[in-house]
């Protein structure tokens, strides 16, 4: 019975401890402030003696792509990060801004009009490009959305 009651008191003394901060959490819009700007950030795993050919590639699909997605509007930037050193599980970051989260969802007229502008045939052959090569030189390692926080300092 005492090791019960021993028990008893220190997981309510862990349960105190774990519910001591929750009482001091910060309020959304009070203390800090969620972007309306969110980056979509793809990480890559470019195999050994192949970043080069990857970047060659990008450079003609995505950055072309995106150099139009920003003359429409549709996005605000994009960017191409290497990984010097790490884990070494991903050697390339690809992020695009986007002005909100309401830019990262689906819009047939933003479609249509990058469309116009970027060309069925130029569409096919990046396909063609992502099918033949990307595949078998890159692994995607993840996709991700963030959102900016930016915390008040008073």
């Amino acid at each position: 019975m005492k090791l019960l009651k021993s028990v008893a008191i220190a997981c309510g003394t862990t349960a105190l401890a774990f519910a001591t901060p929750a009482a001091a959490q910060m309020q959304v819009y009070e203390d800090y402030t969620p972007s309306d700007e969110v980056v979509e950030m793809t990480t890559v795993k470019v195999d050994s003696g192949q970043f080069e050919t990857y970047l060659e590639g990008l450079k003609s699909t995505w950055v072309a792509a995106n150099e139009v997605a920003k003359e429409l509007g549709h996005i605000k930037g994009y960017a191409i990060w290497g990984v010097p050193y790490g884990t070494n599980e991903v050697n390339l970051i690809l992020t695009i801004t986007y002005p909100s989260t309401a830019h990262t969802a689906p819009s047939k007229e933003r479609y249509d009009e990058f469309m116009a502008r970027w060309g069925e045939e130029r569409m096919d052959s990046n396909n063609k490009t992502v099918l033949e090569l990307y595949n078998k030189i890159r692994e995607i390692k993840g996709v991700y959305l963030l959102r900016r926080i930016d915390v008040k300092t008073d």
